[in-house]
């Protein structure tokens, strides 16, 4: 039997995040890890993606081990056509997720044009008027018109008219556009591509497993160069394109003597807002008036990192401490959207003092108070939810109060045009230290957190190891907070970076691994690895460059591990697809898609090892391009 100190040090990392899991433990409170415990063991069947239940002749299941077991379902369908379609079905909401997140933003963007959005404006119009020319509008008409007309084509981009995507037709590779087309997998459309997915697994429709797999990376290029670019840009133009800013991360960024506002979830769209709403003095004089020293906005997972990047607000932590925050005692309010949200977060609030407040139609929460969010009226929400925080503030039982010491500092906002800035103007001199071998290659750790993996171990090790051997690395969502508690994000942390990468990061005053933004902004690392291959005249498989994702938990990890190795860039996951009851997927995943794109998914759990195949793999790529 484990004693508590051993249970803490298996479940974390993240020096910070340990006292609070001793005291959720001290207090019964129940967190994402005693969740997990309780459900061991874990289906089996479910875990090979041998479990179907598409339709009312199931639930059927295979065993793919046992040989006088059945091996098709009661439609017909074997291991590999089940294995296929429950990969599908997450990929496809993955999918949705990141699309749904961009066309709302466009949605703010067109309301905004229009003076029927309260509180917005259009804060990039260098980068509105550059979107403009690649959709050919013309750019001799007001801010207001040309965003009213730019967001009415990217709606556009949604539907089956077109059957284009203009950001994969105009900013990816000549080499990549030309295999996607022979390959019919160029993407058309955004959401054609997620219905068609969705038909395709139906029962009675597509029963090709490759068929289907094919069809999964033309889905998940409609996100990372559709649904999820869309989603980036037009935050940029409504909040600002990020530049590198200083600021802090992990649980210790709460304050004792403040009123502490939690914000949670991915869209900045009402967050934006709340940053807005908190600096107005009379917010501030209301705040000092219940005996705190002010408001302390605090982000949570990828809308934190959205403020952060954009804003300097300190971030609290990644996925898995969301139950932890809350268990310091000190947070009057969290404000959650969507996405990565536990469902029983508003239940954990209950144990405390907390207030949880949802916004969003589609995301109702058992016992939280919600306040919809409509941005006709947006700064007035927000001044209503900070007034319900200040009001909550003398409701604290200071006996339940316990914060970790030491906020971590961190750098962020490594958009592609502040590195394009950092270098000069342009990705050449990156591409020149690429070649002299100062730095190997760039590697884009993204993704979640998962219980399953010791909290934070994978992406902190993974990193330290590539950057150890000159391997540039950019990251995004969770992966990029990991390190950033780790004291990774931080221009002296090129110490722990080879001499080569070292001298770069010390020439130009920058961490040797770059927060490029929220899980969303996984399309920047796109974007920057086709200008790398435009430059190069080469695909994007081509260059020494790879992908990882080694906590990932959710379907959108999924869909964004699909279009790095759509796009050309070998991917490293640190669980499992769901796959493994099919030996043909997983050889077509792992094995033989390299034939057909020049890019495979590798499945390692430890980071160490995950490393060097990646070195291995980025030394390989040097040598076919002769550096």
């Amino acid at each position: 039997m484990l004693d508590k100190k051993e249970i803490v040090n298996k479940r974390t990392i993240d020096e910070s995040a340990k006292p609070i899991i001793e005291k959720a433990i001290d207090e019964n409170l129940e967190t994402v890890w005693d969740r997990l415990e309780a459900q061991q063991p874990q289906c089996g069947y479910g875990q090979l993606g041998m479990c179907c239940n598409r339709c009312a002749m199931g639930p059927c299941r295979i065993d793919p081990f046992e040989e006088t077991g059945p091996k098709r379902g009661v439609c017909g369908a074997d291991a590999n056509l089940i294995s296929a379609r429950n990969l599908l079905d997450d990929l496809l909401v993955g999918a949705a997720a990141h699309s749904d997140h961009g066309r709302e933003v466009i949605e703010v963007l067109l309301k905004t044009a229009r003076r029927q959005a309260q509180g917005y404006e259009i804060t990039d119009t260098e980068k509105l008027r550059s979107l403009a020319q690649e959709f050919e509008i013309d750019t001799s008409k007001s801010d207001n018109e040309i965003a009213e007309e730019l967001a009415l084509k990217l709606f556009e981009e949604f539907g089956t008219i077109k059957n284009s995507i203009t950001f994969a037709a105009k900013r990816a590779p000549e080499k990549n556009i030309e295999l996607w087309k022979k390959l019919n997998i160029f993407p058309r459309s955004v959401d054609r591509e997620i219905v068609e997915a969705a038909h395709r697994i139906h029962m009675g429709v597509d029963s090709s497993y490759d068929n289907i797999l094919i069809h999964a990376l033309r889905t998940s290029l409609s996100d990372g160069w559709g649904g999820s670019m869309m989603a980036t840009e037009i935050s940029d133009v409504l909040f600002g394109t990020p530049t590198p800013c200083s600021s802090y991360v992990n649980l210790a960024c709460i304050k004792e003597d403040c009123v502490n506002i939690l914000l949670h979830g991915h869209n900045p769209i009402l967050s934006e807002m709340l940053v807005k709403a908190s600096e107005e003095d009379d917010i501030k004089e209301m705040a000092v008036k219940v005996g705190s020293q002010g408001i302390n906005l605090l982000g949570m997972c990828c809308t934190g990192n959205e403020v952060l990047m954009r804003r300097g607000i300190p971030i609290a932590g990644n996925m898995l401490l969301q139950e932890l925050a809350i268990a310091t005692g000190a947070i009057e309010l969290m404000l959650i959207d969507y996405q990565c949200i536990f469902p029983s977060i508003a239940k954990t609030a209950k144990c405390y003092h907390t207030i949880v407040v949802s916004t969003s139609e589609k995301a109702r929460f058992p016992d939280a108070k919600h306040i919809e969010f409509h941005p006709d009226h947006a700064l007035d929400i927000a001044r209503d939810i900070i007034k319900l925080a200040i009001n909550n503030f003398s409701n604290r039982n200071p006996n339940r109060i316990k914060i970790p010491k030491e906020p971590i500092k961190m750098m962020a906002g490594f958009s592609v045009e502040a590195i394009k800035t950092a270098l000069g103007g342009s990705v050449t001199p990156l591409l020149e230290a690429i070649k002299s071998g100062k730095i190997k290659g760039v590697v884009g750790i993204v993704g979640c957190n998962n219980p399953k993996i010791k909290h934070d171990f994978a992406h902190v090790n993974l990193t330290k190891e590539l950057i150890k051997n000159n391997i540039l690395v950019a990251e995004t969502g969770c992966a990029a907070i990991a390190c950033g508690k780790a004291g990774l994000l931080v221009p002296e942390a090129a110490e722990l970076a080879g001499d080569g990468l070292k001298e770069i990061a010390k020439a130009l005053g920058i961490p040797p691994v770059l927060h490029m933004g929220s899980c969303v902004d996984c399309s920047r690392i796109l974007v920057l690895a086709g200008l790398l291959a435009k430059e190069l005249g080469v695909s994007i498989s081509d260059l020494p460059i790879g992908g990882a994702a080694p906590e990932w938990y959710s379907q959108k990890a999924v869909s964004i591990g699909s279009y790095f190795v759509a796009s050309g860039v070998t991917t490293v996951l640190g669980l499992p697809l769901k796959i493994y009851g099919s030996s043909d997927v997983l050889n077509l995943l792992t094995k033989d898609l390299e034939k057909i794109i020049d890019a495979k998914f590798i499945i390692e759990p430890d980071p160490f090892i995950a490393a060097d195949m990646l070195i291995k793999h980025i030394e390989a790529k040097r040598r076919k391009l002769g550096i």
